[in-house]
């Protein structure tokens, strides 16, 4: 190893999954246009719903109803300081709103929102949908925007 070049940390899953559903973003609209484009719009989807579905079912596992009020609770995806947000149950609905987020930080730091936005728009409403066909996201601000995202997660 030459005496300039540096050690690099290990590069966080995060970044590495925003990478790669960029260069798969990139190829499809090359390949086939916006047609491409929707097709991955409807992949997040689906993965959204299997990841609810996931979420349904540890929830069950643990004797809990898939309510709103569990629906945090058994999340699948851990929170690491990459990612910067506060919950707030309410009567009603949990609140979530983030200030930090790391698949948001790599698309913007790589020119590449247009891809993330498909990602950021689809994944929270299908996730929920898979948990609880009732579940609605309501994404009123998004980082790309707003500097922040936000979701409301009520029963319809």
């Amino acid at each position: 190893m030459m005496e300039d070049q540096k050690m690099k940390d290990p590069v966080s899953m995060f970044v590495l999954f925003a990478q790669m559903f960029s260069i798969t973003a990139k190829n499809l609209e090359k390949e086939f246009g916006q047609k491409g484009l929707d097709v991955l719009a409807d992949s997040v989807r689906e993965f959204g719903v299997m990841r609810g579905k996931d979420i349904a079912s540890r929830a069950a596992a643990r004797g809990q109803q898939n309510t709103v009020e569990n629906y945090l609770d058994n999340y699948d995806m851990e929170r690491s300081e990459l990612f910067g947000y506060t919950n707030e149950y309410k009567p009603d609905c949990v609140c979530q709103e983030f200030t930090k987020c790391i698949f948001a930080e790599t698309w913007m730091e790589a020119g590449e929102e247009k891809y993330g936005r498909i990602y950021c728009n689809n994944i929270d409403p299908a996730i929920a949908y898979g948990y609880n066909e009732n579940l609605e996201c309501q994404h009123e601000k998004i980082m790309y925007d707003d500097k922040k995202c936000t979701f409301c997660f009520k029963m319809k």
